[in-house]
């Protein structure tokens, strides 16, 4: 039996993670952004043993949400599924001031890989998006630029595989992965998805407790349990630093060494 922390698991992918894990015996960890939300994924997987509760779009709740977290003990996989999707029609600022696209898709994985104690095996959503991503780290917060969703969007997911892989390479003893679970028909992806919803949680769930030697990796990206296509820019080692910079300039806090 594993103990797998989810975030973004009131509904959608995460949440159909968690119901898979919980049925094949494992021990479940939800999170929710608010105690409304947090009753909701109570309802909804009833076995899971505990829900975290955090606003990702705040580092001051993320790090409550990694304290909460620790609290309840080590986990053996922490699967980064929190996110928002391509359809902000505007720029939108945190608490923070920062790009809300970016501070739930980027810079609260970062935060939360930072202060969680360390898992044996991470595992960040990203989507096939991210190939179209720009790897520039100049204006992540969108302040120069016209504002487009979808291209903050695929920016932060891209970003998401960056940060999978950095974290492989810092931490040879951790397996850190990337998933592209393909466009499904959940309240982010729209009902015109056209992939098949039921792979859209497996690869995941296999990538964060799996014994099968192929999940027994790091340094991947992950489509339907395959290997998958990755921009190219996701293994430069300049961008990693370079986003790991920012990121713990941002939050005050570094990825620390191990």
């Amino acid at each position: 039996m594993a103990r797998v922390l989810i975030t973004g698991s009131s509904d959608g992918l995460g949440l159909m993670a968690g119901q898979l894990l919980v049925n094949d015996g494992h021990a479940v960890t939800l999170h929710a952004r608010s105690d409304e939300r947090a009753a909701d994924a109570r309802r909804a997987l009833p076995a899971a043993e505990h829900v975290v509760v955090g606003d990702l779009s705040s580092i001051e709740a993320t790090r409550r949400v990694a304290e909460e977290a620790n609290a309840l003990g080590r986990f053996d996989a922490v699967i980064h599924n929190a996110g928002i999707g391509y359809r902000e029609v505007q720029r939108t600022e945190t608490v923070d001031g920062l790009s809300h696209v970016f501070a739930v898709n980027v810079l609260a994985p970062y935060l939360l890989t930072a202060l969680v104690t360390p898992p044996d095996r991470l595992v960040y959503l990203s989507s096939g998006m991210h190939l179209g991503g720009n790897p520039d780290l100049d204006d992540l917060q969108w302040r120069l630029r016209r504002w487009n969703g979808s291209q903050a969007y695929s920016d932060s997911k891209l970003f998401d595989v960056v940060l999978a892989f950095a974290v492989a390479r810092r931490w040879p003893d951790v397996r850190s992965n990337a998933v592209s679970p393909g466009w499904v028909a959940t309240k982010m992806g729209g009902r015109g998805a056209s992939d098949d919803l039921s792979l859209g949680p497996l690869t995941q769930a296999w990538l964060a407790v799996s014994d099968d030697p192929a999940a027994d990796v790091t340094g991947g990206l992950f489509y339907h349990q395959r290997p998958g296509d990755v921009n190219p820019a996701a293994r430069s080692v300049e961008l990693q630093e370079g986003l790991l910079e920012r990121c713990g300039d941002l939050t005050g806090t570094r990825l620390p060494d191990r």
